[in-house]
């Protein structure tokens, strides 16, 4: 059973990076494309990633709660495990803006990607000055009515780890003045950070009811962390009792 976990793994990352690069180096001419199109690219490749998964690593996913996304605007919190979420996600929204370090710019090929895609960028280095420079980019992108993707603990957390929300996502939620989509999951089950191995099952991400604009920083601080954390922890034992017993 080991050998067989090591050999699909090995397969799938293999597969995971050369389509990646495919895609980093054959979709140049996206720079030409207009903004929808280009995202209509990226997520041609985030679904490719997903066929990937299930077909080689043997994980599939399964999706709860779509009844809560709207049309338009919003801000879309996320808990953050593993990388899968970071492509993941861009194939529910219509179009995605993800919060990323600023640095991701600066690599060849995909930090340039990140800038046509007009992401949201934020130089953890720079402090207030960083702060304002993010809320100045995603008030463009809640104009463009937007989908702004956020990851509140900044990080991957294992599954177990205590949570650690940052005040970023509540100085975009006052902000920006838009409603808070929380999103659960147990993605680190399957795809561990730091680690090789992609084990097989089905991870759960679960789009829960939105937090409405115009709460106050610490209520809806409050709010964010409990909602994301109590359906994690369920979708967590949930998964462990299907996939891992």
């Amino acid at each position: 059973m080991v050998s067989v976990l090591l050999i699909r793994s090995f397969g799938f990352n293999i597969a995971f990076y050369l389509v990646l690069a495919i895609f980093l180096i054959g979709g140049l001419p996206v720079f030409l494309f207009p903004h929808k199109w280009a995202i209509r690219v990226l997520q041609l490749w985030a679904k490719t990633s997903l066929l990937l998964m299930r077909l080689v690593a043997g994980i599939s996913i399964e999706i709860r709660g779509r009844e809560h996304i709207v049309t338009g605007t919003l801000l879309v919190a996320s808990k953050h495990q593993s990388l899968w979420e970071t492509f993941a996600l861009l194939t529910l929204f219509d179009d995605p803006a993800v919060v990323l370090k600023k640095e991701l710019t600066f690599i060849p090929l995909f930090g340039w990607f990140a800038l046509k895609f007009k992401m949201v960028t934020v130089d953890r280095n720079a402090r207030s000055s960083a702060l304002k420079r993010m809320l100045q980019q995603a008030k463009r992108a809640r104009d463009r009515h937007r989908q702004i993707i956020i990851f509140p603990e900044g990080t991957r957390k294992a599954p177990d780890a205590q949570a650690d929300y940052k005040s970023g996502v509540a100085a975009l939620y006052k902000s920006l003045d838009i409603a808070c989509l929380p999103i659960a999951l147990n993605s680190g089950l399957y795809w561990p950070r730091r680690s090789f191995l992609r084990h097989p099952g089905t991870i759960i991400i679960e789009i829960l009811p939105p937090i409405a604009a115009g709460s106050a920083r610490g209520a809806f601080m409050a709010e964010l962390e409990t909602t994301i954390e109590d359906a994690t922890t369920r979708l967590v034992a949930e998964g462990r009792a299907r996939d891992f017993d």
